[in-house]
C-alpha cells in the first residue's frame, strides 16, 4: 500500500514536470514565431539552439513549479497556471516596449505613478483583452493538466526512482547533470541574435533575472552622502580648489604629450583569473606562466607587479576598464543609468576621439551581466561574443581561448586604427579544455587532482595569450597590447597565502614604442589606471580626457574597494595613512 502511494506521487510529479516543460517549450516556440520580426539575421541553427537551451533552462522552472503543485492544495494549481499565462501574455508587449524579456524594470514600476501606469496599460497595451486571453489560456491549460494527471504510467518503483532522480538533477542544475553543465540566466545567451537570447528565458526565469539584478542594485543603496560631501571628496580626489557642481570638472585631465609613436592598434586583454603569484620566482618550477614571463622580459615590454583588481569578480574588472569607475558593489552593467548615456570617463568614447574604432570581444554569452548591451551603451562600436564564434569548443562560460583569439585575428580590420578590449574565460571552472588534444600535459605537482587541472588550464590560457601577442606583433608592428588579470583569489597553492599572493594581478604593457622604463619603477595601480596610462602614452599634449584613475607613468598607489598597494606594501585600504 505504501509502495503504491509512493509510486503514485512520483508518477504525478513526473507527469506534472513533463506537462509544464512541454507547455513552456511550446510557448517559447510560439513566441519566437510570432515575434520573428525582431530577429536581425535569421539562421535556423540559432533558432534551434535557442529552443534547445531554453528547454534545458526551463527544466529548472518546471521542476520548481512541480514541487509547488505537489506540496500545495490542488485549488492553487489553477492559480499557478493563471500566473504563468499572465506572464506569458505580458511578455509580448514588454519585449515590444523594452526589447528585452522581463528585467529589473518590472520592479522599478513601484516607483512610478501607479495610476498613470494602470491607464497606460489599459489604453496603450490593451490590458483588458490581454487579461481575457490569459484567462482563456489558463482554462485550457488547467483542463489539459487534469487529463494529463490522470494518465497511468504503470512504471516500476526502480524506473520511477531513476526518473525522479533525473528530474531533480535537471531542476537543480538548470538542465544540466552537474554543476559543470549548469545553465542559468547569465550563461544561456549563446546565439548571435539578441532576441533569440532573450527568448531562451521563460517568463519565470526572466522575472527571476529581474529580481536578482534589482537586488544587486539595491545592495549598493543606503550611502549617506550629501551633495556637499560629494563635492568635497571630488576636490580632495582632484587636488583642486575649483568649486563646481559638475563632477566632470573634477575628472578632467590634460595629457602631458605622447611618449611613444601613436600605435595603429590597441588591445587590452582582461585575462580570467590570471593572478600575479604565478609570475613569482618561487613558483617557476610549475611552468604555468612561461609565456607571459617571456613577454615581461622582452625589451619592448614594461611590467608593474604592484597592481590590484577593481573588485572581487570579473564584472568589476570590466567596469573598471570600460567606464574607469572604481568598484563600489554597484553592478554598473545592469544599472539603468548605464544605458541612458555614455559616461564621460568611458574608455571607448575617449579612444574614438583619438581616431580609433572601439570593439569588445568576450568569449562567453552576450547576456552575462548584460555585457553586450552595456559595452555598446558605453560607446563601443561593436560587441562580439560566443554566438559569433562558430565551430568552437568550450563550456557554459565561453569558447576556449584559442578560438576566441583566432576569431579576433580574423575579425580585426588591420588596415584601420582600432581599440579592442578582450575578455577570455578558459582559466575558469569547470575547466573543460581538452588538455590532451591541446598538448597541455597535466603535471602531477600535487596530490589534489582538481588543483592540478586548474594549473594546467592556467598553462593553456598562458600559452594561448602568448601566441596571440606574438601574432599581433608580427602581423602589425604598430600595435600596443596591455595584459591584466581580472581578479586573483580563485586559486592558490598555499593554504594561507599572503595578501599579495591572494589579491595582486599583473599589469603588462608591450609593443610599439614600449621599453622597460616607460612606466615608473615605483608605479602601482589598479584597473581604473589602465586607460589613463594608455592615453598618457599616446595622446598629444593638452588632449582633454576624463578619468578617476591615474597613469602608471606617475601613479605610485593602487587602491580598490578593500586594499591599497605600493611597490613595498599591501594592506587594508582603511588603514593606509593618506
Amino acid at each position: 500500500m505504501f509502495k503504491d502511494k509512493v509510486i503514485k506521487i512520483i508518477e504525478r510529479g513526473l507527469l506534472t514536470f513533463t506537462f509544464l516543460l512541454f507547455v513552456i517549450s511550446i510557448g517559447r516556440i510560439a513566441f519566437i514565431f510570432l515575434m520573428r520580426e525582431y530577429i536581425v539575421e535569421f539562421h535556423i541553427n540559432d533558432v534551434f539552439t535557442a529552443i534547445y537551451y531554453g528547454l534545458r533552462l526551463s527544466c529548472q522552472t518546471a521542476g520548481i513549479l512541480t514541487a509547488i503543485i505537489l506540496l500545495c492544495p490542488k485549488k492553487l494549481t489553477a492559480l499557478i497556471f493563471l500566473i504563468m499565462s499572465i506572464l506569458y501574455v505580458a511578455s509580448y508587449p514588454f519585449y515590444e516596449q523594452f526589447h528585452a524579456n522581463f528585467n529589473q524594470m518590472i520592479f522599478n514600476a513601484v516607483n512610478d505613478d501607479l495610476y498613470a501606469l494602470f491607464i497606460t496599460l489599459v489604453d496603450g497595451f490593451h490590458l483588458i483583452p490581454r487579461l481575457i486571453l490569459a484567462l482563456v489560456i489558463t482554462f485550457i491549460l488547467y483542463k489539459l493538466f487534469i487529463k494529463t494527471a490522470q494518465i497511468n504510467l504503470t512504471h516500476s518503483l526502480i524506473v520511477n526512482a531513476i526518473s525522479l532522480y533525473l528530474m531533480i538533477t535537471l531542476t537543480i542544475y538548470g538542465g544540466g547533470l552537474n554543476w559543470q553543465t549548469e545553465l542559468n540566466f547569465e550563461n544561456v545567451g549563446v546565439t548571435k541574435d539578441k532576441f533569440l537570447n532573450e527568448a531562451i528565458l521563460d517568463s519565470f526565469q526572466a522575472v527571476y533575472r529581474g529580481y536578482v539584478l534589482q537586488n544587486r542594485i539595491a545592495s549598493s543603496s543606503g550611502l549617506n552622502f550629501t551633495a556637499e560631501d560629494v563635492k568635497n571628496l571630488a576636490k580632495l580626489h582632484a587636488n583642486t580648489d575649483i568649486d563646481s557642481n559638475d563632477l566632470d570638472e573634477y575628472l578632467k585631465h590634460k595629457a602631458a604629450g605622447a611618449k611613444i609613436p601613436k600605435p595603429k592598434h590597441i588591445f587590452i586583454i582582461i585575462s580570467e583569473s590570471y593572478a600575479n603569484w604565478t609570475l613569482l620566482n618561487k613558483y617557476e618550477d610549475l611552468h604555468i606562466a612561461d609565456g607571459v614571463k617571456s613577454i615581461i622580459n622582452a625589451p619592448d615590454s614594461a611590467y608593474c607587479p604592484a597592481f590590484l583588481p577593481n573588485g572581487a569578480n570579473t564584472v568589476s574588472a570590466v567596469t573598471g576598464i570600460v567606464t574607469n569607475f572604481a568598484d563600489a558593489n554597484l553592478y554598473l552593467t545592469t544599472l539603468p543609468q548605464s544605458f541612458d548615456a555614455v559616461y564621460s570617463t568611458s574608455a571607448a568614447t575617449q579612444m574614438k576621439r583619438l581616431g580609433y574604432t572601439a570593439d569588445f570581444y568576450y568569449a562567453g554569452s552576450a547576456t552575462w551581466e548584460r555585457i553586450g548591451e552595456f559595452t555598446i551603451a558605453q560607446g563601443f562600436d561593436h560587441f562580439y561574443s560566443q554566438g559569433d564564434i562558430t565551430n568552437a569548443s568550450g563550456n557554459v562560460w565561453g569558447v576556449d581561448d584559442k578560438y576566441l583569439y583566432e576569431f579576433i585575428e580574423n575579425n580585426v580590420d588591420w588596415t584601420a586604427p582600432s581599440f579592442n578590449v578582450i575578455l577570455n574565460t578558459s582559466n575558469h571552472a569547470p575547466y573543460t579544455v581538452d588538455l590532451e588534444a591541446e598538448n597541455i600535459h597535466l603535471q602531477k605537482s600535487f596530490d589534489d587532482e582538481e588543483l592540478n587541472k586548474k594549473l594546467a588550464h592556467h598553462a593553456y590560457a598562458d600559452r594561448e595569450l602568448k601566441s596571440f601577442v606574438d601574432y599581433v606583433k608580427s602581423h602589425s608592428k604598430e600595435s600596443l597590447i596591455v595584459i591584466v588579470g581580472d581578479h586573483a583569489d580563485r586559486c592558490n597553492i598555499d593554504k594561507q597565502p599572503s595578501d599579495y599572493e591572494r589579491f595582486a594581478v599583473p599589469f603588462i604593457i608591450t609593443g610599439s614604442g614600449i621599453n622597460q622604463d616607460i612606466i615608473s619603477k615605483e608605479s602601482a595601480g589598479s584597473h581604473i589606471d589602465v586607460v589613463p596610462t594608455i592615453i598618457e602614452l599616446i595622446a598629444p599634449a593638452d588632449f582633454e580626457y576624463y578619468s578617476i584613475g591615474t597613469s602608471l607613468t606617475e601613479n605610485v598607489l593602487g587602491v580598490n574597494y578593500a586594499l591599497f598597494i605600493t611597490r613595498t606594501a599591501i594592506g587594508n585600504a582603511n588603514s593606509f595613512p593618506i
